[in-house]
């Protein structure tokens, strides 16, 4: 059983995988000045980009967890997460009201993946 850890720190690990699963630590967005449209497009960003260190892609999310401040952004943040995900490859998905670590923060996401196996 080998656990790969990336970008480790004292409190956590941006990444870590397991036996082909790849697990995200929560993401929010690059700027928490902006509205829940940007806020929401700039999390996922920073998703895929993580997706993509870590050997996997949006094609193959396995489940996503959205945290939202207030289910009054529930709508905006859908029509940017609906954009974003690629028909026909949509994860499991939860969406819960949540306090945020941050008061300016609106959508927090965590993500499990499977990672690509190469050809």
């Amino acid at each position: 059983m080998t656990i790969e850890r990336m970008e480790t720190k004292t409190r956590m690990s941006r990444i870590v995988k397991h036996n082909g699963t790849i697990y995200l630590c929560g993401q929010v967005c690059q700027d928490a000045t902006k509205d829940i449209t940007e806020q929401t497009q700039t999390m996922l960003d920073k998703v895929e980009a993580l997706l993509l260190q870590a050997g996997s892609d949006k094609k193959h999310m396995l489940s996503a967890t959205i945290y939202v401040k207030d289910m009054s952004y529930f709508a905006e943040m859908n029509a940017v997460w609906d954009a974003w995900v690629i028909e026909g490859y949509a994860p499991a998905r939860a969406c819960v009201a949540a306090k945020m670590a941050r008061d300016a923060l609106l959508v927090e996401i965590s993500v499990i993946a499977a990672e690509i196996t190469p050809s």
